[in-house]
């Protein structure tokens, strides 16, 4: 019988070890691919395609093994993304400055606010971390004198202890895959973890992990913390990418995007954060080159998808090995 079991569960065990590392090989070699193309266009594509998944698999963490639906993950990547904008219209561009500022002021805001939304529970705390978000936003969209609703431009890329190394689109494009692939490195470390273990646990049967003398709440509080910082990061290279620095990062919308991400790869699994965001991206940059109405068709089928392809990216994959075998 337990090999029977060990059989059954190795072809998921190889896939969970396979597929994120034939995605971050893709991920390292593209820029190789990219000079027998438009390099700048697939550069400057992926690039956001991989900040945006940094923000992804910090929500699947949250959604994924804790069953904390936010809507309001967006809020973080807007403070880290505010944290590059204000620091640099006082004069103060250097990653060494604006990282840790963009990561603590993420983090403290997740800190503050998790300590509220995490005493509720289902669809109340789904429209806590909503409310915060958008208190988030009016805050950021009230800043006249870093551009309000207009947003605000950045001179240039940040620098790092004084060298422009971000300003060359390879390098930076590197730059953001480090950041990715540790993201996801410190995220498989925590769930393999005892923290983890707790994590998972409490959203299976929150009751019994209390019983057996954990502190549920600090465990999801610190995991709260944690995303928040991550997508604080993401925010800081969204900023570096763009250039500018908008209310509109930390709207409900872009929160909504997020977790649509999530579902599309698969919940659970991280690298499907990855695949799921880079699907979205994708499918975006298709269809809004082949018409202007392109969001007419990109709604029903994000529906379609969330109601018939169950567990996202990742389950469809599951299932065709399964089919195979």
């Amino acid at each position: 019988m337990v090999a029977l079991q060990a059989h059954a569960a190795s072809p998921r065990w190889s896939a969970d070890i396979l597929a994120p590392v034939l995605i971050f090989v893709a991920l390292a070699a593209l820029p190789f691919a990219a000079v027998y193309g438009t390099e700048t266009y697939v550069l400057a594509l992926f690039i956001r395609i991989m900040i945006f998944a940094i923000a992804a698999v910090a929500l699947d963490l949250l959604i994924g093994y804790g069953a904390l639906i936010s809507f309001g993950h967006a809020a973080f990547v807007g403070l880290g993304a505010y944290a590059v904008g204000i620091l640099g219209a006082h004069g103060m561009a250097d990653t060494l400055i604006a990282l840790p500022v963009a990561l603590v002021a993420s983090g403290l805001f997740a800190l503050a606010t998790g300590a509220v939304c995490l005493r509720t529970r289902g669809v109340y705390f789904i429209m806590i971390t909503l409310a915060f978000s958008q208190m988030a936003f009016f805050t950021a969209s009230s800043l006249a004198p870093y551009g309000g609703d207009d947003g605000l431009t950045l001179r240039a890329r940040d620098t790092i202890a004084g060298y422009a190394i971000m300003n060359g689109e390879r390098a930076f494009y590197y730059i953001v895959f480090a950041c990715l692939l540790a993201t996801y490195l410190l995220c498989r470390a925590l769930i393999a973890s005892r923290f983890g273990r707790v994590f998972r646990g409490a959203r299976e049967n929150e009751t019994r992990m209390a019983s057996m003398g954990y502190e549920v709440f600090r465990y999801q509080l610190a995991a709260y913390v944690i995303a928040g910082a991550i997508g604080g990061l993401s925010g800081f290279l969204l900023a570096n990418s763009t250039e500018f620095v908008s209310p509109a990062y930390m709207s409900w919308q872009r929160s909504g995007e997020l977790v649509i991400m999530v579902l599309m790869g698969g919940m659970g699994t991280l690298y499907g954060a990855i695949m799921g965001a880079a699907a979205f991206l994708l499918a975006e940059e298709w269809l809004s080159g082949l018409t202007e109405h392109w969001k007419m068709i990109f709604g029903p089928l994000l529906i379609l998808i969330v109601l018939f392809a169950r567990g996202g990216l990742v389950g469809a994959m599951d299932r065709l090995r399964g089919m195979r075998s």
